[in-house]
């Protein structure tokens, strides 16, 4: 059987971000999306979800970029006084590989933020990370560990095997390279991931796309892949969303490529790619 998920990353970015995928979950085939808590258009994305509940929402943990939900003061080593993340991966990277950050800042904005979707009332069907910081091996365990001790079994699996990416990329010869080379810096750690997660008791899909075209699935590269998915569960992730003024204030590297990750979920080729290959869309709800 062929199980597929697929999920919008960044709900709560803005409000033409939350249009987008909300369209594309009515009138398409988006599944799921994962919410950030420090989100500037999070109430919108709460009310918005509320009135899809079909829509499965996890949370996106955001440890790189945007203001905090925990107070600065205290988790001083994470965020700077005004409650700034570190403003870049690459920052963030280096900070926590050297020490600079705490595990206990880290832990502490992580509960913070799934706290504050629950007392939105949503229960997050799975938790993922911004940037994908979860495949830095301290940053796995804290987010396998909080996950677990706020009753979340379901997780992101964010490693793409070579194969994958080579052929999601391939729409893009230009970018091939560093996108592989991002690629394989995440599979370099994917036994890591996969031996935190049974620890924890953490459930996962068994595939994972969209990593080296992050930014970059048109409706064709999109149809390609739901063409040749394996056997098994798949998450694809996606970015859609409206290019508007809102979003080009936020400094999100991803703006009119938004528009066309939004496009290509709702054209008729990608239902029509589900129905032929019969395959079932789901959320992670379903992942037991």
């Amino acid at each position: 059987m062929k199980q597929v998920i697929l999920n919008a990353d960044d709900f709560g970015l803005t409000r033409g971000v939350n249009e987008g995928i909300i369209r594309c979950h009515r009138e398409g085939v988006l599944t799921s999306a994962t919410l950030m808590a420090n989100g500037p258009a999070f109430d919108d994305a709460v009310e918005r979800a509320k009135a899809n509940p079909k829509l499965g929402i996890g949370c996106h943990l955001v440890l790189t970029g945007g203001v905090s939900v925990t107070p600065p003061e205290k988790i001083p080593s994470l965020a700077s006084s005004d409650g700034r993340l570190p403003k870049s991966l690459g920052e963030f990277v280096a900070r926590v590989s050297s020490g600079r950050i705490r595990t206990v800042d880290i832990e502490t904005e992580l509960r913070a933020q799934i706290e504050k979707i629950r007392r939105a009332d949503i229960e997050p069907t799975h938790v993922d990370t911004h940037k994908h910081t979860h495949v830095h091996p301290r940053v796995m365990a804290v987010v396998a560990r909080v996950a677990r001790d706020l009753g979340i079994s379901r997780i992101r699996n964010p490693v793409e095997s070579f194969s994958d990416s080579w052929r999601s990329a391939s729409h893009h010869r230009a970018s091939r390279i560093p996108d592989l080379a991002a690629s394989a810096a995440v599979l370099s750690v994917g036994w890591k991931f996969r031996a935190i997660s049974v620890q924890y008791g953490l459930l996962f899909p068994e595939h994972f796309l969209g990593l080296a075209a992050t930014g970059r699935l048109s409706a064709a590269a999109l149809c390609e892949l739901i063409d040749e998915l394996p056997e098994g569960r798949t998450e694809i992730m996606l970015h859609p969303g409206i290019c508007d003024a809102d979003l080009a204030a936020t400094g999100s590297r991803l703006q009119g490529q938004r528009q066309i990750e939004m496009e290509a979920l709702l054209v008729p080729e990608a239902k029509r790619a589900v129905a032929e290959h019969a395959v079932q869309l789901i959320t992670y709800r379903e992942l037991n």
